[in-house]
């Protein structure tokens, strides 16, 4: 069973379409979309069963260098 997160990425200033791009080329999320406001991209992701949420994210996806902040919402039951 998978675990499904929404993440918000805050990019730093001019580098929201390159840090989209290097998101894209990993092929880790389910939808990624630009957005306005505090954070610049939402990102849906399915987190295998067996992995560590923290650590997953931390490897599969806060090695892109242009990202400044994240904010990750967790889901538990779809109704």
């Amino acid at each position: 069973m998978t675990t499904c997160v929404f993440i918000q990425i805050r990019c730093k200033p001019g580098t929201t379409y390159r840090v989209a791009e290097e998101i894209a080329l990993k092929e880790i999320h389910s939808e990624l979309y630009s957005t306005s406001g505090e954070y610049d991209l939402l990102m849906k992701l399915y987190i295998p069963g067996d992995a560590d949420v923290g650590k997953y994210i931390n490897e599969k996806l806060l090695d892109i260098p242009e990202i400044e902040r994240t904010l990750t919402t967790m889901t538990f039951k779809a109704f």
